[in-house]
């Protein structure tokens, strides 16, 4: 009797074994460097519709006018790609810059390239080797492919979840009804940001830019916290969906010390210019 118990108990467990291999599986999945199951062309496809959603969306109030603004914005990012060889798919994605009217002080690219800079961060900042910084830095997730990685691992373990339920929903209706839900597509892991940063620093290597730029940025948000003692609140969004730890920082300074000859941090940053352009600002 108590043997036909034990063997019913271990059937019974057998479904949570599956379940736990076919989790387990798709952890290795993804843990496996730059597993995705998007294609370049679906970057940009995907890419492409997320800008008509945010265009469309009035949490996203797109720079009307201010043409010099939009164009200068651009300019940079332009400027990085044509003088960045480690940029490999330039010649890929349509990369595209534009300008968020709006006090968040925040950034963010979507899949294929489109890069999106707020008005509130252009205040923010203090010279535009920090605002090539931020670019370069949004550049890399492009690059990287991120967004769609998160998605890859999402829709994996979904995946997974719907063979054990008994159903398989598709792939693209999951990323149209999970793409708005809390901005989840902004949201990068901290490992994310801190290969972001590592290529940011490398990208503007060999541009007039200050490398270590992006390290301007950290710095002004630590000074806002202290100075306040706690987050702005312009800042809760950038932190929500850049998590700023201080390893993070520590690296972005490792990396600088590595570079030879060493960078000078009061070269290449164009103070005045900017300056001058910020007057420019709705």
């Amino acid at each position: 009797m108590d043997k036909t118990k034990n063997i019913l108990s271990r059937r019974n467990l057998y479904p949570f074994y599956l379940f736990a291999v076919l989790l387990i599986s798709a952890a290795i999945f993804y843990s496996c460097e730059e597993s995705n199951i998007f294609s370049d062309k679906d970057d940009v496809e995907l890419g492409k519709e997320i800008d008509k959603e945010i265009k469309a969306d009035p949490n996203f109030p797109m720079l009307v006018g201010h043409a010099d603004v939009k164009d200068y914005v651009s300019g940079i990012g332009s400027y990085i790609l044509n003088n960045s060889p480690r940029i490999t798919k330039k010649n890929i994605y349509p990369y595209n810059f534009q300008v968020v009217n709006d006090t968040i002080v925040n950034a963010f690219c979507t899949p294929g390239g489109f890069v999106y800079v707020y008005t509130g961060l252009m205040k923010f900042i203090d010279n535009e080797a920090t605002l090539a910084g931020v670019v370069a830095h949004e550049i890399a997730h492009a690059e990287k492919r991120h967004v769609t990685q998160r998605i890859t691992a999402a829709y994996t373990v979904n995946a997974v979840l719907g063979l054990i339920l008994g159903g398989n929903p598709s792939m693209l209706s999951q990323i149209a009804a999970n793409l708005f839900v809390g901005l989840a597509f902004l949201k990068n892991s901290r490992e994310d940001e801190s290969e972001a940063d590592y290529y940011s620093i490398q990208y503007l290597r060999t541009t007039k830019y200050y490398p270590g730029s992006i390290t301007f940025f950290f710095d002004k948000i630590r000074e806002e916290q202290k100075r306040k003692g706690e987050t702005p609140g312009g800042l809760d969004r950038l932190l929500a969906t850049h998590p700023l730890p201080q390893d993070r920082i520590t690296d972005a300074n490792n990396w600088l010390k590595e570079i030879s000859p060493k960078p000078d941090p009061t070269k290449g940053l164009f103070t005045d210019e900017y300056q001058q352009m910020k007057q420019k600002l709705p």
